[in-house]
């Protein structure tokens, strides 16, 4: 059950799950960015100035959150993500590698 974040737990990620997640460009992007990034770094949605609504920004890191792919965090009047690399190298051994190679 997911937290009260909607973060999954490392065990209810789901492959067809995270790949539809990452199945949107816009969505892919992020991810790529994020495994650009020091381990760890948490960015707000809006640094990643995506060319769209703040709802449909809104929309697409909720996909990624609920996929399991990011961890984000509430910052007073924003949020941050953070790439959950460690949790879904364990589950899906080798994706972020696969992912990285081909961005």
């Amino acid at each position: 059950m997911p937290d009260e974040e909607g973060h999954p737990a490392p065990e209810e990620m789901d492959l067809r799950t995270v790949l539809n997640a990452i199945s949107d460009p816009l969505r892919w992007g992020i991810v790529v960015a994020l495994l650009h990034e020091p381990e760890g770094t948490a960015r707000t949605c809006a640094s990643f100035n995506l060319p769209v609504s703040k709802s449909t920004t809104t929309h697409h890191f909720r996909t990624l959150r609920e996929a399991g792919l990011v961890r984000q965090v509430d910052r007073g009047n924003s949020r941050a993500a953070t790439l959950r690399k460690d949790e879904l190298d364990k589950r899906f051994p080798g994706l972020l590698d696969l992912i990285r190679t081909h961005s």
